[in-house]
């Protein structure tokens, strides 16, 4: 088969990074879009040592002209563009009563118009040619907010909404260009470590703790599939659907605990260098400092992968069942009419 030519924002660290070397173990051709230039060149290594093509690309997605710029760059040296995985991401740990306009700003620019932004430069060139498809790397945090990341989530939010939009545009239009998100659970990136952070303490992912290759191969297989949306671990689960059944309750309950689950015992530098406004220099890799914590799989993404089969065996174990049961109830009739026809003729 012909290899395909990917896209992945914010790939030089974390969960991009770990899609890159997902998408570089099937031969992909891959333009590696982020700011930082030493974790580019370091993935653009890693890709060809897996096999994959790379083409790096310092890009700063909030940014309109350079991600259009990139789009056609992408175009001319690797080939016309199958997936667009929208990745890139920007935060800030903070109560909202102390954080800025600012911040709130870059943030929404990063990680909600970033996506936009992506979004509208391969449209333009998948749409007259009627094929490929959008990854958007979402997360529990698009249906249910927590405390301390409220830039972030809102960001979600607003990518859910521009995407079941666009969804329904395309089906409007009869297109054959698909458009997905996936909902991660907590990862074990390096964001924690370089996110600008007013907390006390060191920032964490809320357990339990996914490894970064657990999403990527779930934006690896939803590429591929035509699932409008996918969950990516039991939590993530458990969020959403909590949120629709007790919203209420699910404010109270991250009051009382929100603050301290995101938090380790560590006290946080106020001094470290974050990567709200400029990348952080170094090659930061795609896992961050939980990896003791971390789960390698989920057995909900498994399962969510195998639905039909699941949903068919059950099926099929119901239906047998009946006929069990049916058979069953059957003979035991069959066999009291004739124990009641013996008895008859004896009396009789």
């Amino acid at each position: 088969m012909k290899p395909e030519t990917v896209v992945i924002t914010g790939a030089s660290a974390g969960l991009g990074r770990a899609a890159a070397r997902e998408f570089a173990r099937h031969g992909a051709k891959i333009g590696l879009l982020a700011r930082g230039l030493d974790g580019l060149e370091a993935a653009k290594r890693e890709v060809e040592d897996l096999g994959g093509t790379a083409l790096i690309i310092p890009t700063d997605v909030a940014n309109s002209a350079a991600v259009e710029q990139a789009a056609d760059s992408i175009e001319e040296k690797l080939g016309p563009i199958d997936i667009w995985v929208n990745n890139a991401m920007a935060s800030v740990f903070s109560p909202v009563k102390e954080m800025k306009p600012e911040e709130y700003k870059r943030v929404t620019e990063v990680t909600y118009l970033g996506v936009v932004y992506g979004t509208l430069a391969v449209l333009k060139r998948m749409l007259p040619r009627n094929r490929g498809t959008i990854v958007q790397v979402g997360s529990a945090l698009a249906y249910r907010s927590i405390p301390l990341q409220s830039a972030y989530c809102a960001a979600k939010h607003a990518i859910a909404g521009f995407t079941d939009s666009l969804r329904c545009e395309l089906i409007h239009d009869k297109s054959k260009v698909r458009i997905t998100m996936v909902q991660m659970p907590a990862l074990n990136t390096p964001q924690f470590s370089w996110v600008k952070s007013r907390l006390k303490h060191k920032a964490k992912p809320v357990p339990p703790i996914f490894q970064p290759e657990v999403g990527a191969r779930a934006i690896y297989w939803a590429a591929h599939h035509g699932r409008r949306e996918l969950y990516v671990g039991w939590p993530t689960v458990e969020a959403i659907v909590a949120n629709k059944l007790a919203p209420g309750a699910l404010d109270h309950y991250l009051g009382r605990t929100g603050f301290r689950s995101q938090q380790t015992s560590e006290r946080e530098d106020p001094g470290r260098p974050d990567n709200l406004w400029n990348p952080v220099p170094g090659d930061h890799g795609a896992h961050g400092t939980f990896d003791a914590r971390a789960h390698e799989r989920s057995w909900q993404f498994r399962a969510s992968l195998d639905r039909l089969w699941i949903g068919a065996s059950l099926a099929v174990i119901a239906i047998a069942g009946f006929l069990l049961a049916f058979r069953g109830d059957h003979y035991i009739r069959a066999t009291d009419s004739k124990r009641f026809e013996r008895i008859f003729r004896h009396a009789a």
